[in-house]
């Protein structure tokens, strides 16, 4: 047994995605497609003999990461330091589940597999009705698709050859639980049309193109969220709304030249690891 290990975990910005429920959360989740980001979140796992976590000095109740200690079968405290807001569509519960996962597998010398625990990571975060793909583009890194629902196991991955500066900009939350819990119908169809239409044209903007068309197609675009997006277009830049919250991401520099002051990273060319 180590005394402590820390993992670092990508952002990830859901452009667009269907929702696929299933009764075993591990082969449940979504097809679509995001950004994983420089910004990310750092996990540090050391035993303790009650678990405990504590994001950003605060201690909190997150679901899927008790439940990703529970299945490993340990006590743990667990410290999350993040560059990015929770509940704002950056994926943060996933990286914490992911990162726990990834840094208790070294410190209590469980042995498993990324897949195993990726699958024990996803498994959790469908299960508390977090989230249903970041998990899996977290662990693959760059600018990933989701072909398939599902943990590693299911899931088949594609990605999109580039590297991107990204900017953001978040306005507030947006209950996950709530919108999926709802009714998924024109939601699930507007993420299969904007699924084909960057399967066919794999690039960037095609990206961003089909991320807006399924914010507005599925219901789930914010006035605020819209007149930002609005005046990224008017300078020729291109912006749209991260999954599931009310913030917005644009490629180069469109906030900025629309005269916002968004925090600015870049792409993430590698999945999870390890510190």
């Amino acid at each position: 047994m180590r005394e402590e290990a820390t993992a670092f975990v990508p952002g990830h910005v859901t452009g667009f995605f269907s929702a696929h429920p299933a009764d075993d959360p591990t082969k449940a989740g979504s097809r679509g497609a995001g950004l994983t980001l420089t910004d990310g979140v750092d996990v540090t796992v050391e035993p303790a003999t009650e678990t405990t976590v504590v994001l950003d000095g605060t201690e909190i109740d997150v679901e899927p990461v008790a439940t990703v200690l529970e299945t490993l079968d340990v006590t743990a405290r667990v410290e999350a330091d993040s560059e990015l807001p929770l509940g704002a569509g950056f994926g943060v519960s996933g990286a914490m589940a992911l990162g726990t996962a990834l840094a208790a597998n070294r410190v209590f010398e469980r042995k498993l597999s990324l897949n195993e625990l990726v699958t024990i990571a996803h498994g959790a975060e469908v299960q508390a009705g977090t989230g249903l793909g970041d998990v899996v583009a977290q662990a693959h890194g760059g600018v990933p698709i989701r072909l398939e629902p599902g943990g590693p196991q299911d899931n088949k991955l594609d990605a999109i050859p580039s590297r991107a500066r990204v900017e953001y900009l978040s306005f507030g939350e947006l209950s996950t639980a709530e919108v999926l819990s709802g009714d998924t119908e024109a939601l699930t169809a507007a993420g299969k049309e904007a699924l084909s239409r960057v399967v066919e044209e794999p690039t960037l903007s095609s990206f961003m193109y089909a991320s807006r068309l399924f914010a507005r197609d599925a219901g789930l675009l914010t006035e605020q969220v819209m007149e930002t997006i609005a005046d990224v277009s008017a300078v020729e830049g291109q912006a749209s709304m991260a999954m599931l919250g009310e913030t917005v991401f644009a490629l180069g520099s469109g906030l900025s030249d629309a005269g916002y002051e968004p925090s600015v990273c870049a792409t993430h060319p590698a999945g999870a690891m390890l510190r």
